[in-house]
Parts: structure tokens; sequence; C-alpha cells
């Protein structure tokens, strides 16, 4: 869902560097995988085709973390932010 983000933090030897990846527009989302030492972070269309991808070493990565935004229910409305 567009708003949809996921902040990397990723040790760079003297210091650490903040990476966020978020879902642009609407009917996209983020998804995070891990495999073979690597963390892949892609923005994603609703039919799956993959926009843009962030590859990092998993060994460098201090810490993911996702922020999906609320999902509303049918007949409910989206609080104003």
């Amino acid at each position: 869902m567009k708003g949809d983000r996921v902040e990397i933090v990723v040790d760079a030897g003297d210091t650490t560097r903040t990476y966020e990846m978020r879902a642009s527009r609407a009917g996209r989302r983020v998804e995070t995988q891990v495999r073979r030492g690597v963390v892949e972070v892609s923005e994603v269309t609703r039919n799956g085709s993959v926009v843009r991808t962030a590859r990092f070493m998993a060994n460098r990565v201090l810490a993911l973390v996702e922020h999906p935004l609320p999902r509303v229910e049918e007949g409910e409305e989206r609080p104003a932010a």
C-alpha cells in the first residue's frame, strides 16, 4: 500500500547509514527477502512486477524496521494524518 516503508540501518565501517525504501504509488507494496547472505528490499506492483530493488550484505545490516501503513477495513475511514 502507498505509504508502506522499510528502514535499513547498515554498518559502513566507522559509521552507520540509514536507507529507506517507500511504496511510492497507490497499489504498490514493499517486500523484504533474506537469502544467500543478501537482504533484498523491493517495491512491487499489484501484479507482482518489481519496480526497484535495494540489496545489502546481510552481515552488514544492523536493523531492518518495517513500518506498514495501518489497513482500513470496509466501511471505515482512514484517520487524517
